[in-house]
C-alpha cells in the first residue's frame, strides 16, 4: 500500500485500470488493477498485448482529458493471447477521492493479510525473509539475538525478543510458522507451541531426518499431533543446502499452504 501511495503522489495524474470481470481462462483474477500515467506504470494486470493495450488506452484518455472507458476483450489469436478467456477492462481516470478509495481499500488488503512468521533470523531466515518480503504476505522475522535481527533485509518487520513462543501465540488464525533458530531445542518448543494451536496454514521446521524423528519424540511424549507439520523444510531442493536455495523451496511451501487455505475458505464462505 505504500508503493502504491508513493507512486500516486508521484504521478497524481493517473488512470485506474482494474479488470472488472473475468469468463474463462485470462492472465489474471477479477479486481486485478494497475496505476498508468503518461510515462509510468506502477502494477499488472496480467502482462502481454491486454496490458500493452490498456496502457495504450489509458495514456489515450490522459491526452484527451477523458474520465473513463471500459472496454471487452477477447484472449484469442487476434489479440495475440492464447488464454481463451474473455475480459472486461475497466479505466478510471482517479480523481481525489477516487485515490483515496484506492488507498483506503489498499490498506484493508494489507491489514488482511497472511501472517509469515520466521522464527529464527540467521541466514536462512534472512534469505527466505527477503523473498517473502515480495509477496502478498506480512512477514514477520524474530529471534533474541540483536545482532541478527540487525540484518534484516529492507521492508521485513524484524522483532527482537526473548520470548519468541509469545509472538506465536499471538499470531491470527491462519499464520505460516517458520522454525530454523541457532538452538534445537528452542526449535522443538516452539514447533510444539504452533502446532498445538490447530489453525496454522502451515508449520515447518528446518533439520534433517534425524531432527524429524527426534522432533517427533518430542511431541508425542507432550501429546501434540504432529499432522500438518513439514519437516525437513525446503526438501524439494534436493540436498542443496545453500540459503538462497532452501528459502526458494520454503517459499514456494508456504505460498501453496497460504494458497490452499484461502481456496478453502473461499469454498465455506461460497458453501460449496
Amino acid at each position: 500500500m505504500a508503493e502504491a501511495s508513493g507512486f500516486l503522489s508521484a504521478h497524481p495524474d493517473a488512470v485506474l485500470v482494474r479488470l472488472e470481470g473475468v469468463q474463462g481462462s485470462a492472465p489474471r483474477e477479477a479486481g486485478a488493477w494497475m496505476l498508468v500515467t503518461a510515462g509510468a506504470c506502477f502494477g499488472t494486470i496480467g502482462g502481454g498485448r491486454l496490458e500493452f493495450d490498456a496502457i495504450a488506452a489509458a495514456r489515450a484518455m490522459l491526452a484527451a482529458g477523458e474520465a473513463a472507458r471500459r472496454i471487452e476483450v477477447a484472449l484469442g489469436p487476434e489479440t495475440g493471447q492464447c488464454c481463451g478467456g474473455r475480459v472486461v477492462v475497466a479505466l478510471t481516470r482517479l480523481d481525489v477521492a477516487g485515490r483515496a478509495a484506492l488507498l483506503a481499500a489498499e490498506h484493508a488488503a494489507a491489514d488482511a493479510r497472511p501472517h509469515v512468521l520466521i522464527l529464527g533470523a540467521g541466514h536462512v531466515g534472512r534469505a527466505l525473509a527477503g523473498l517473502l518480503v515480495q509477496m502478498p504476505v506480512r512477514t514477520l522475522l524474530i529471534d533474541s539475538r540483536a545482532d541478527q535481527v540487525a540484518q534484516a533485509p529492507p521492508g521485513v518487520e524484524a522483532r527482537l525478543t526473548p520470548l519468541p513462543e509469545a509472538e506465536i501465540r499471538a499470531a491470527p488464525p491462519g499464520a505460516a510458522h517458520v522454525v530454523l533458530t541457532h538452538d534445537h531445542g528452542l526449535d522443538f518448543l516452539l514447533v510444539a507451541e504452533a502446532l498445538a494451536r490447530d489453525d496454522a496454514a502451515y508449520v515447518g521446521m528446518i533439520g534433517s531426518a534425524s531432527k524429524r524423528a527426534r522432533l517427533l519424540r518430542f511431541l508425542a511424549e507432550r501429546g501434540v499431533a504432529h499432522r500438518g507439520l513439514t519437516c525437513p523444510i525446503g526438501a524439494a531442493g534436493a540436498g542443496d543446502k545453500r540459503p538462497a536455495v532452501i528459502a526458494a523451496f520454503v517459499l514456494a511451501e508456504i505460498m501453496a499452504a497460504l494458497g490452499a487455505r484461502a481456496a478453502e475458505a473461499a469454498c465455506i464462505a461460497a458453501d460449496i
